[in-house]
């Protein structure tokens, strides 16, 4: 969670990293909106946690109205404080997490991925560092997922994955090879 300046300087440089744009400075201004979202809603984490006063309310509400703007036009329903450092979205298209799940670092998520609670529960996934989720994945319920897993595309997910560094597909998941999540993310977030 980010609960300083630095910390919060520390997360868009990761999210940058994970992206995969290292060389660039910022987001263009026309194009790179995936970019400019996961930097607004830094931005609304930051302001989120740790304002004081009128003026960084006011400053909060701002951010808060753009970023709600920019995920509805993007189809991205993500709360604040829900992902660590390192998140990569790299494709527009509905991705939808719930509130209360808490998602490690260096997390990459595919269009069309929900990670949601059931059954009117308020419980969500709990998903370790450097995971994967592949295009329309679904992990639903109080699920928890170890460290290094890869979830392929169109899996859903509803018991624990509790092998680290593996891979798991089908519907229901089923583990199916021993490879990790590594190939799929930003070589230069494990250099």
């Amino acid at each position: 969670m980010i609960d300083s300046k630095q910390t919060y300087f520390r997360y868009l440089k990761q999210d940058q990293i994970a992206l995969g744009r290292q060389k660039d400075r910022r987001p263009r201004l026309f194009g790179d909106e995936i970019w400019k979202f996961e930097r607004l809603l830094r931005k609304v984490e930051y302001y989120a946690n740790c304002r004081s006063g009128a003026a960084s309310e006011i400053i909060y509400k701002y951010y808060k109205y753009r970023y709600h703007r920019l995920s509805v036009r993007l189809g991205f329903t993500i709360p604040v404080n829900v992902f660590e450092e390192g998140l990569a979205i790299p494709h527009y298209g509905v991705i939808v997490v719930h509130g209360n799940a808490k998602i490690g670092r260096n997390c990459r998520l595919q269009e069309g991925v929900t990670i949601g609670a059931t059954n009117g529960s308020h419980e969500a996934a709990r998903i370790g560092n450097n995971c994967y989720l592949g295009s329309g994945a679904k992990v639903l319920g109080a699920v928890t997922i170890a460290d290094d897993v890869a979830v392929g595309a169109n899996a859903v997910v509803t018991r624990d994955i509790t092998e680290a560094g593996t891979t798991w597909a089908g519907s229901p998941a089923r583990k199916v090879s021993d490879k990790d999540s590594h190939s799929n993310l930003c070589r230069d977030l494990f250099g």
